[in-house]
C-alpha cells in the first residue's frame, strides 16, 4: 500500500472537520475523492501535505509510520498536491515558475536559461498547453495556470499525487489530454488522489472512490459499481431532484444587443449577440475562446475597438464597472475567490459592496444597514454560515458564490453576467445555484452564462452561442443544442455541426 491514512481526526475549534476518516492509496491507482463543500476533502488533502497536523490518528506511506511536520516533509516523501486556485508567482513566467518549483537552491549555481526553457517547454507539451514557457503566468487564465501547475508535478516525478478540481474549467478536449496524462503516471506506478465535483468524468478516471460526509470517511467502492445516482446520495445524504431545473417561460424585450463589438487588444472581433428579458444565453468555446474577454468589455474592465453595444433601448459604452453598474449590469467573474470577493472581509461587507453608494442617511457606513440587507439575502440565496459578520473565507464554495450572487441581486440589475457560475462546488449546491438563476429569470432577467461544462450549457441555456477564436462561430436554440453541435462550432467544423 503507497499510502494509508488511519482514523484521522482533525478539530478547528468546536468544529469537527474529521472524524475517523480511513483512506488507502496503493501505487498505480487513480482513487476518486468526493463530497460536499465543507465534508471534509480540503482538510484530509491538508494532512496529507502536511500543512495542518492531524488531532489523532496517523498516516503510513510504503508501509512505514510517518510523521509529515510540513509542506517540505510532504515534498520529500513525494507528495505532490495541485490545489484548486494556482499558487504561481504572477510576474514571473512559465519557466521561471517552473523552474522555481523543480531546480536544486544552491548559492553559487548559475542558471541555464536554455535548459530550463527546454525542460518547461517539455513539460507543457506533455499537459497539451497552447501557451509557451515565456509567457507571464499573471497573464494566463485559470485553466492555463492548472496547466502549469499540472506540469509541475510532472517533472518533479512525484510519487503521490493530489488533484483538487483539476478540471473545474477545462474543456472536454483539455480534459481528455489530462487524463491521458494521469493514465501515463499511473502506469509508471504514481498513486493519483483525485478530488472532483464532475462526477460523471470519475467512470472514466478513477479505478475506486472514497465519499466524505460530514468530516467522515463513509463508504469505499469500486467505481464500476456505483452510479452518479449513487454517489449524489451518499454525498448529500438525501435525494437531489434536479441539477438543472431550467424551465421554460415568457421572454421579454432585448436586454443586451451588442452588434460588431471589436477589441483587437484581446483578440474579440465582430460580436453580435443579443439576450433577451427573462433569457438564459450560454456563451460555450474552448478556453482562450474570447468569452471571458467578451464580458468584461460589457461590464467595463476592458474597452471595445469597435461595435456598439445597447442595453434597453439605449446605446452604452462602459468605460468601468461602476459605469456598468449604473447601467444595470452585474458580473460574477470566474475566479470568485482572487475577483470576486474579499475574503478577509465579513460576509456582509462583501453582500453589500455593489450597493454603498445607495445607502441611506449619512455618508459614514450605517453597519446595520449592512446587516440587516446581508442577513435579508442571506436567507432568500440560502447562504449558510453561522453569521454575516464572518470572514468569507471561512465559507464553502457553493457558499461563496451565493454571497457574490447576493451583491449584485441588491443592485437589481438587468442584465446579469455569471462567469462559471458552479465551477468548484458540490452537486447541491450546484443544483441551488441554478435554481436561482431560474428564479431570477423568472423576474426577468436577462443572463449570459459562461460554462466550459458541456452538461451545464445544455441544462441551463434558452440558446447558445459558441465562441471560436474570438467570434461568434453559431448560434444554437435549446432544441437543436447537442453535445456535438456545440463542439463541432467551438472546434471550426462548421455546418458540419448542424448536419
Amino acid at each position: 500500500m503507497l499510502l494509508r491514512v488511519h482514523n484521522i481526526s482533525k478539530s478547528y475549534g468546536g468544529v469537527q472537520a474529521l472524524k475517523r476518516v480511513h483512506f488507502e492509496l496503493e501505487a498505480g491507482e487513480i482513487h476518486a475523492l468526493v463530497g460536499e463543500n465543507g465534508a471534509g476533502k480540503s482538510t484530509l488533502i491538508r494532512v496529507i501535505s502536511g500543512a495542518v497536523q492531524p488531532d489523532a490518528g496517523f498516516l503510513e506511506v510504503d508501509g512505514k509510520r510517518v510523521v509529515i511536520e510540513d509542506p517540505l516533509a510532504s515534498k520529500a516523501l513525494g507528495i505532490a498536491v495541485i490545489y484548486q486556485q494556482p499558487s504561481l508567482f504572477p510576474s514571473l513566467t512559465v519557466a521561471e515558475n517552473i523552474g522555481l518549483a523543480l531546480e536544486s537552491v544552491s548559492l553559487w549555481r548559475r542558471i541555464s536559461w536554455k535548459e530550463r526553457g527546454r525542460v518547461a517547454r517539455d513539460l507543457l507539451e506533455r499537459v497539451g498547453a497552447r501557451f509557451g514557457p515565456e509567457h507571464l503566468c499573471g497573464e494566463l487564465s485559470m485553466p492555463e495556470q492548472q496547466l502549469v501547475e499540472i506540469a509541475k508535478s510532472i517533472g518533479a516525478n512525484a510519487r503521490i499525487l493530489i488533484l483538487d478540481e483539476p478540471t473545474a474549467s477545462l474543456t472536454n478536449r483539455e480534459v481528455d489530454k489530462l487524463f491521458d496524462v494521469l493514465r501515463a503516471m499511473r502506469e509508471r506506478g504514481t498513486g493519483i488522489i483525485y478530488v472532483s465535483h464532475r462526477l460523471d468524468e470519475l467512470q472514466q478516471i478513477a479505478g475506486r472512490v472514497t465519499v466524505l460526509r460530514d468530516g467522515a470517511s463513509l463508504e469505499t467502492a469500486p467505481m464500476s459499481s456505483v452510479s452518479r445516482e449513487d454517489l449524489v446520495r451518499m454525498m448529500v445524504g438525501r435525494e437531489v431532484s434536479s441539477v438543472f431545473p431550467k424551465r421554460n417561460g415568457p421572454l421579454g424585450d432585448v436586454v443586451l444587443d451588442a452588434r460588431g463589438v471589436s477589441s483587437p487588444e484581446c483578440g474579440i472581433r465582430d460580436v453580435s449577440l443579443t439576450v433577451r428579458a427573462g433569457e438564459i444565453v450560454g456563451l460555450a468555446g474552448l478556453v482562450g475562446a474570447g468569452r471571458t474577454e467578451f464580458a468584461e468589455i460589457l461590464f467595463g474592465i476592458r474597452r471595445a475597438g469597435k461595435g456598439t453595444i445597447q442595453i434597453g433601448n439605449r446605446e452604452v459604452a462602459p468605460g468601468s464597472p461602476e459605469d456598468a453598474v449604473r447601467l444595470g449590469i452585474a458580473y460574477v467573474p470566474e475566479d470568485r475567490r482572487r475577483n470576486g470577493l474579499i475574503l478577509e472581509m465579513p460576509v456582509a461587507a462583501n453582500a453589500t459592496l455593489g450597493m454603498l453608494s445607495r445607502q441611506p442617511g449619512l455618508r459614514a457606513l450605517d453597519f446595520t444597514w449592512e446587516r440587516d440587507l446581508a442577513s435579508r439575502y442571506a436567507l432568500q440565496l440560502g447562504i449558510k454560515t453561522a453569521s454575516v459578520d464572518a470572514p468569507a473565507k471561512t465559507l464553502s464554495g457553493g457558499n461563496q458564490q451565493k454571497v457574490c450572487l447576493s451583491r449584485w441581486m441588491a443592485t437589481q440589475p438587468s442584465l446579469l453576467i455569471l462567469d462559471e457560475p458552479t465551477q468548484g462546488v458540490d452537486v447541491g449546491a450546484k443544483a441551488e445555484i441554478h435554481s436561482l438563476m431560474v428564479e431570477f429569470a423568472s423576474k426577468g432577467i436577462a443572463i449570459l452564462m459562461i460554462s466550459s461544462e458541456l452538461p451545464e450549457i445544455l441544462g441551463m441555456s434558452d440558446r447558445i452561442a459558441v465562441m471560436r477564436e474570438g467570434s461568434i462561430a453559431g448560434v444554437l436554440s435549446r432544441s437543436e443544442a447537442t453535445q456535438q453541435t456545440v463542439l463541432s462550432l467551438a472546434l471550426g467544423l462548421g455546418e458540419e455541426a448542424r448536419a
